[in-house]
């Protein structure tokens, strides 16, 4: 299937999980936020949050610094 992951086409194996996708992209464990079709959608939520094709999702890294 395929998303726009930041407004940009990315695909992804079919029934993945929010997880998967931050697994995939390197960020587990990381400070993130992620929405999912303009909702932003709780830590908590990802494992049980399924992607489907054409979803629109935005995952923002923070990132320290003084």
């Amino acid at each position: 299937m395929q998303i726009q992951l930041n407004g940009e086409a990315h695909c992804l194996q079919d029934g993945a999980h929010i997880s998967d996708l931050i697994e995939q992209l390197g960020f587990t464990g990381k400070r993130i936020a992620v929405e999912l079709n303009m909702e932003i959608i709780p830590r908590s939520e990802h494992p049980s949050t399924t992607l489907n094709d054409g979803d629109q999702v935005e995952v923002v890294h923070a990132i320290g610094g003084g």
